[in-house]
């Protein structure tokens, strides 16, 4: 009977060790587990960009998207023709449009102004070769934008100008053809509030209600961007602001190019890259560098202006990307020649040019006032739209073509 109890003893002390031993193991487990989850925390603070791809652990920060008012219609009171006539952008051309080679006097490397100065010409263009790319994600970080599905896309070969196009160049197209924009025959466009002098904006009683700090300001045009007061004798080199879509169809019309499409304009912001939220990779600023014009500090009352910028950047600044193209995010927004629509197919495609019609056009990039707190917009997937006739401070546009105009050879 003794013996008998000895060995219960045994095995009961036995398993009693056993328990301790397990739970010691268990509590190490998670002590690790809250170490790592901790350090995990810490850099998703520190640099969310560094593991996201297209959105990837941006996606739930940034579903609900704060809107910047980058995508209202801007101008959704104003006619489609400012003169009654129901023009097309084509009937608008027609008027302003020269012969390529009788352009050849204008093109030069260098552009003599009336006030003296000489300004270096930004109008090349670089070739993209034709490929297949994964556009759009599976990983939208605003959804509401129509950034999916992740699909792939072959692009035809293209030429992309280096550059935005900068006032410089829009003033040698003015002072060429006398055209003039939509928003000076309309007689306003939008500012950003912050930009804006006290006294203009004591004259002003509207807002966008959606985006208070967009005001309509009288007199506004891409010579004068922050109203009546402001000039860009100073931004020649900033890219051209308050040019509707209209406008820069006319302008790419005149050059003997045209606008990208969504397709070739994404395609060229990834410099070959896949799977990459901005045209260098997934660090916003690569070994603490900047590389993109946009809102520093805190959206829309503060910005520090830490990339060297409050407003536009000259379009010559910051590193290119691998095609060696210059500020294809940030600085300003960018049209494109697609209707807008936010439904996709996930089916594999050819040299898509988007919808046959539409009420809005796509627009690329980003520009100086988008922040990751309220416009996650700077990167090469995301997207939004205005009306054609739409012109504001942060809107500009770049050109396209399928071949190098002869005066660019």
């Amino acid at each position: 009977m003794a013996s008998c109890s000895w060995k219960y003893c045994v095995i009961l002390v036995s398993k009693l060790f056993s328990l301790r031993r397990c739970v010691v193991v268990m509590c190490v487990f998670f002590f690790i587990v809250l170490l790592a989850y901790g350090c995990y925390c810490d850099f998703l603070q520190t640099d969310t960009e560094e593991s996201c791809s297209d959105a990837g652990v941006c996606k739930s920060e940034f579903s609900k998207d704060v809107s910047c008012g980058c995508s209202a219609s801007l101008n959704s009171e104003r006619s489609a023709d400012v003169d009654g006539n129901d023009q097309s952008w084509k009937e608008f051309s027609a008027r302003y449009t020269r012969p390529p080679e009788t352009q050849s006097e204008n093109q030069g490397d260098a552009e003599s102004r009336a006030d003296g100065q000489t300004q270096a010409r930004t109008n090349q263009m670089v070739l993209i070769p034709g490929g297949v790319f994964t556009m759009g994600t599976d990983e939208p970080a605003i959804p509401q934008d129509g950034e999916g599905p992740a699909r792939r896309v072959h692009v035809d070969q293209f030429y992309m100008d280096v550059f935005e196009v900068s006032n410089a160049e829009f003033e040698i197209f003015v002072n060429a053809t006398g055209y003039i924009t939509e928003a000076e025959k309309i007689g306003d466009s939008f500012v950003f509030e912050g930009m804006l002098s006290e006294k203009v904006k004591s004259t002003i009683t509207q807002a966008v209600a959606a985006a208070p700090w967009w005001l309509p300001v009288k007199e506004t045009s891409w010579r004068h961007p922050e109203g009546p007061d402001s000039n860009i004798a100073d931004r020649m080199d900033h890219p051209v602001l308050h040019v509707s879509w209209n406008d820069a169809m006319t302008y790419c019309t005149w050059a003997g190019k045209r606008l990208p499409t969504e397709a070739e304009w994404e395609y060229a912001c990834r410099g070959r890259l896949e799977n990459r939220l901005f045209p260098w990779g997934n660090k916003l600023y690569p070994k603490g560098q900047h590389y993109v014009n946009i809102w520093q500090g805190e959206f829309p009352t503060v910005n520090t202006g830490e990339d060297g910028y409050i407003g536009t950047a000259p379009v010559t600044t910051f590193p290119p990307n691998a095609y060696g193209l210059y500020n294809m995010i940030g600085n300003a927004w960018e049209w494109t020649s697609d209707w807008w629509v936010v439904r996709h197919t996930s089916d594999e495609v050819y040299s898509p040019k988007g919808p046959t019609s539409g009420v809005d056009k796509v627009k690329k990039g980003g520009s100086y006032m988008c922040h990751k707190s309220h416009c996650y917009r700077y990167r090469c997937v995301a997207r939004s739209q205005n009306t054609p006739d739409s012109s504001a401070s942060n809107l500009g546009f770049r050109c396209a073509a399928s071949v190098l105009p002869d005066y660019l050879r």
